[in-house]
C-alpha cells in the first residue's frame, strides 16, 4: 500500500503537465504544423491524437525509466542490505547508466 501511495505520488510530482495542457500542446503544435505547411491532412483530430500520444509518450519517458530502476534494485535489495549500499545513491548511479543506454535525455 505505501508502495503504491509513494509511486503515485512520485508520478504525480514528475509529471510536469496536466493531461489537459498536453491535450492543448498537441492541438496547437498541429494548428503551427498544418498553417506552417510542414504538413498536410484532411483528418486533423487523427494528427493531433498522434501528436498528443508522441508527447505523453515523451513526457512519461522519466516515470518508466524510475520503474525500471525500481525493478532492478527490488531485484538486489538483499545484496544491498547486506552490503550496507544507501538506496538513493544505487538509484541514481541505476538511473544514470538506463539514461544512457536509452539515449535519454532528462
Amino acid at each position: 500500500m505505501l508502495d503504491c501511495l509513494f509511486r503515485t505520488e512520485l508520478t504525480i510530482r514528475t509529471m510536469l503537465f496536466s493531461r489537459e495542457y498536453v491535450g492543448y500542446l498537441a492541438r496547437e503544435i498541429t494548428k503551427k504544423l498544418i498553417s506552417g505547411e510542414f504538413i498536410e491532412t484532411k483528418d486533423v483530430p487523427a494528427i493531433t491524437e498522434k501528436v498528443n500520444a508522441a508527447l505523453l509518450d515523451e513526457l512519461s519517458l522519466e516515470d518508466r525509466i524510475n520503474d525500471e530502476v525500481r525493478v532492478i534494485l527490488e531485484a538486489y535489495s538483499d545484496e544491498m542490505q547486506r552490503s550496507g549500499a544507501n538506496y538513493q545513491e544505487m538509484f541514481r548511479k541505476v538511473k544514470s547508466e538506463l539514461v544512457r543506454k536509452y539515449k535519454a535525455v532528462l
